[in-house]
């Protein structure tokens, strides 16, 4: 096999072979993360969510004072007892980060990659998967918000629209020049609830995402709203979706 062949992310990409390295730990590692985003951007992830993934893979090699050849699940399991026992880190937070954890052993000890074995001529070990069934969090529920947590009641909704509309009235009463940001804060509080968008999905609307809803005709150009920067589905960077 040429080269040119080698998948994204291999090891024959970013290491020459028998070439004396300076510092083998550092540079096989970071050599191995570098191979890690390529692989990611092959499969067309987002950058932030690769940025997140390398940045949580460091954070557990640094927690762990080990690189990843020489990592087991007990190390995995010390780190996650710490960040939940010590930190207070959500359920949500600690799967995402053992997926990021998994995602990376996954890349580092397939054959297609070449990194075992160029981990286990180097050091004489190869890395392993760390991350299995038993040691790591189900995601079995849509929504895993505390359960002292709950949703507005409609009174409580009320008041909180009534209490936004007020801050305007008072803010422009006063002749102060932040009535317009006011008046901004309380459309977007009141779009948001009423067409059930996240905060990015809010952010990035723009008065060309509303249009006629033939089912509301009562609510004119406002009826629908196109969400062009949604949550991003498995494989694609973003989904775009009507409300």
């Amino acid at each position: 096999m040429s080269r040119n062949s080698l998948a994204p992310g291999a090891a024959g990409l970013h290491l020459v072979s028998d070439l004396p390295l300076l510092r083998p730990d550092e540079q096989v590692f970071t050599a191995m993360l570098d191979g890690w985003r390529n692989q990611q951007l092959a499969r067309n992830l987002a950058f932030s969510t690769i940025e997140g993934r390398e940045k949580t893979v460091r954070a557990f090699a640094r927690h762990a004072d080990a690189f990843p050849w020489t990592w087991s699940p007990q190390m995995l399991d010390e780190w996650m007892g710490d960040l939940r026992a010590v930190r207070g880190l959500k359920r949500s937070t600690l799967r995402n980060y053992q997926g990021a954890v998994r995602s990376f052993c996954e890349f580092a000890v397939d054959p297609a990659y070449g990194w075992a074995a160029t981990c286990e001529e180097r050091f004489g070990t190869h890395p392993i998967q760390v991350v299995h069934e038993w040691n790591a969090a189900v995601h079995v529920e849509d929504a895993e918000a505390d359960a002292a947590k709950w949703p507005f009641t409609q009174d409580e909704l009320q008041a909180f629209f009534d209490y936004a509309d007020d801050q305007v009235t008072k803010v422009r009463g006063r002749g102060r020049k932040g009535w317009l940001p006011a008046f901004r804060d309380a459309v977007l509080f009141k779009t948001a609830y009423a067409f059930g968008l996240r905060r990015n999905e809010t952010r990035m609307l723009d008065t060309v995402d509303f249009g006629r809803n033939p089912e509301g005709p009562e609510f004119g150009d406002y009826g629908v709203c196109y969400v062009r920067h949604g949550k991003a589905k498995k494989g694609s960077p973003r989904s775009a979706a009507a409300c």
